[in-house]
């Protein structure tokens, strides 16, 4: 579905991309753990493809898990009977303008046959709607229901102490940036073989282009992040989120800590040099 040029207002780097070029996939899966920010990046993507100043829009529909209508107390479930009243209300015409988005959380809840009935309106949703499933883990739907879904993850939001790694990575840019070679290999040097230490690092490198992102939006935390973020095209903060995307995923299968952080640093901070 095409969509304005308005992806600054998301933060997530698939999701920008996706807004930025007009490629807004028509089903989505969130996937992440619970606090990961899951839930409010589907109603800020959400109120972005409405054009809508808030949450409160009459094409959102939310889908909560709830317990049995007999038993208030029962356990709580997205059951047929939901998915149902979803299709009917996705078949209906937009309130305002041309797009509806339905969110349906906790989406691993679906019980009995609830997936099953789902997979025609994942697969072929009517015109301009787009559906968001949250979920824990992507295995935690029958893969018929993920396959017809544009899966986006979510990180654990960390812990306070990446405040002094998120320091140390600005340093290494600007020595990088200032020195060139010299002060790249001293600081890949401060994590040899350390994977965790290496981990730790790349997760400030995608801290810190995520506030350079949210600097863009008009959000910056402080006034250094504005003032980088001004000196940077918003293709190049995406293409650094997706670069740490790439660095975790070679750190998960024992590429070198070491090499992993010389070829983030010298693709991104020489690279913006």
């Amino acid at each position: 579905m095409a969509c304005a040029r308005r992806s600054v207002a998301v933060e997530h780097p698939l999701l920008a991309q996706a807004l930025a070029g007009g490629r807004v996939a028509h089903a989505y899966a969130f996937v992440g753990p619970p606090g990961s920010g899951r839930k409010t990046a589907a109603v800020e993507f959400a109120r972005v493809l409405l054009g809508a100043a808030s949450s409160a829009h009459p094409d959102l529909h939310v889908l909560a898990p709830s317990p049995p209508a007999d038993r208030p107390k029962g356990p709580r479930a997205i059951r047929i009977d939901d998915i149902r009243a979803l299709e009917r209300a996705a078949a209906l015409r937009p309130v305002r303008g041309p797009a509806k988005v339905f969110i349906v959380e906790d989406a691993d809840r679906m019980t009995g046959e609830s997936p099953q009935a789902f997979l025609k309106t994942l697969e072929e949703p009517p015109p301009g709607t787009v559906i968001i499933l949250i979920l824990s883990r992507a295995r935690a739907v029958p893969a018929t229901v993920l396959s017809r879904c544009q899966i986006v993850r979510f990180e654990p939001v960390p812990a306070p102490a990446a405040a002094e790694d998120r320091a140390l990575v600005r340093a290494a840019f600007r020595d990088v940036a200032a020195e060139g070679a010299d002060a790249l290999f001293r600081h890949a040097q401060t994590v040899d073989r350390d994977r965790p230490r290496a981990e730790a690092l790349v997760e400030a490198i995608w801290l810190w282009y995520r506030d350079l992102l949210r600097a863009k939006a008009g959000r910056a935390p402080d006034v250094e992040v504005e003032g980088e973020a001004q000196a940077l095209a918003l293709d190049e903060i995406l293409a650094g989120l997706a670069l740490c995307r790439e660095a975790w995923r070679a750190l998960g299968v024992n590429v070198s800590p070491r090499l992993t952080l010389e070829v983030v640093l010298s693709r991104l901070a020489l690279g913006a040099a």
